[in-house]
């Protein structure tokens, strides 16, 4: 069944499976960017979001848990609103980094800090927060007075044990060339996962305004990288046969760390409005590959604000990954 809370929108959302933090009761923990569905406009929730969680046995009904990290106090960094993040398992504490937004600046200049948890239930905010802002050797300086376009967020972090040390991947855009085209997936490299080293893109840039919430995963020897657009820089839409969609596509790469690259011009799972936006891979017990996503729009074109059903995805010989679309959206649908 589809999940929507009844009380709150659902957009961005990332994932604990079973295995990597040995639920003994099996379980899938489900966290997603949230906010109250009686807001007058559903775009004014970026504003006031909070992290909500969920839990599953089988990646088609949720059974909600509240609110798990909230704005921080007043005057602090991250006081106006928290956005997208992950979570990464490091000796039975469960380490979630997030970006977040202050009221001390004017627009939505972005940060990532760190909580951690050990029930994935009550977390704490580190006492170091923030720990990484945009380092502007790379990548485009977040400007306080400009609103378009801020961009140093959606942090997915990922352990390399050949090299004993965790990367982080971002949206990110680069300080130079066309304004349209600098979305990139920046990188940032740790070994204790406080610490972090700030490293040049692993994406080229050039055919997006952002590249936004990305997912490395591991499939038969390369590396997928997932992301999601909704704006076309001007060069690639002149290209011969080019044409705008907002969803999920992804790149590949045979190493961890890149150059990541596009396998293909054709989305993994878009459309004119982006339907269902922000997909995520996700392995269940038993090596079966699905996809799920936000669904942003309902058959009349109003915002659900909910989550997807799981679709099947197949690597076909070539590289290239087939989703089922048409089992993202189930025939029934179930508010909580």
């Amino acid at each position: 069944m589809v999940f929507i809370p009844e009380e709150h929108y659902l957009w961005d959302f990332w994932l604990v499976s079973p295995h990597e933090w040995r639920d003994q009761q099996a379980l899938y923990h489900l966290f997603y960017l949230q906010a109250p569905r009686r807001l007058d406009d559903p775009h004014l929730r970026h504003s006031v979001a909070t992290v909500g969680h969920a839990v599953s046995r089988d990646l088609h009904e949720w059974e909600p848990r509240g609110t798990v990290l909230e704005a921080g106090q007043p005057g602090s960094w991250d006081d106006r609103a928290i956005w997208t993040g992950s979570v990464i398992i490091r000796n039975s504490l469960a380490y979630m980094f997030y970006t977040a937004l202050s009221y001390n600046e004017k627009v939505p200049v972005q940060r990532i800090g760190l909580a951690v948890s050990s029930d994935l239930e009550h977390w704490e905010r580190h006492p170091d927060n923030p720990l990484l802002e945009v380092d502007t050797r790379w990548y485009e300086v977040q400007n306080t007075e400009y609103q378009d376009a801020q961009t140093w967020r959606d942090p997915y972090v990922v352990y390399s044990p050949e090299e004993g040390a965790y990367y982080m991947f971002l949206s990110a855009r680069i300080n130079t060339g066309p304004y349209d085209g600098r979305g990139v997936i920046g990188l940032a490299s740790s070994h204790d996962l406080l610490s972090w080293e700030i490293l040049p893109p692993v994406s080229t840039p050039g055919d997006f305004t952002e590249m936004e919430v990305p997912q490395v995963v591991p499939l038969k020897g390369r590396y997928y990288l997932l992301f999601c657009a909704t704006r076309h820089a001007a060069a690639r839409l002149s290209q011969p046969g080019a044409t705008a969609w907002a969803g999920t596509h992804y790149l590949v790469a045979d190493t961890l760390t890149g150059p990541y690259r596009l396998l293909t011009d054709e989305p993994l799972i878009a459309d004119a409005t982006g339907t269902y936006y922000a997909g995520k891979l996700v392995h269940d017990g038993n090596g079966a590959l699905y996809f799920m996503a936000w669904r942003q729009w309902d058959e009349g074109g109003n915002f659900c604000g909910g989550l997807s059903d799981i679709a099947d995805v197949q690597v076909l010989p070539d590289g290239r990954l087939q989703v089922d679309a048409q089992q993202l959206c189930s025939d029934q649908t179930r508010s909580v």
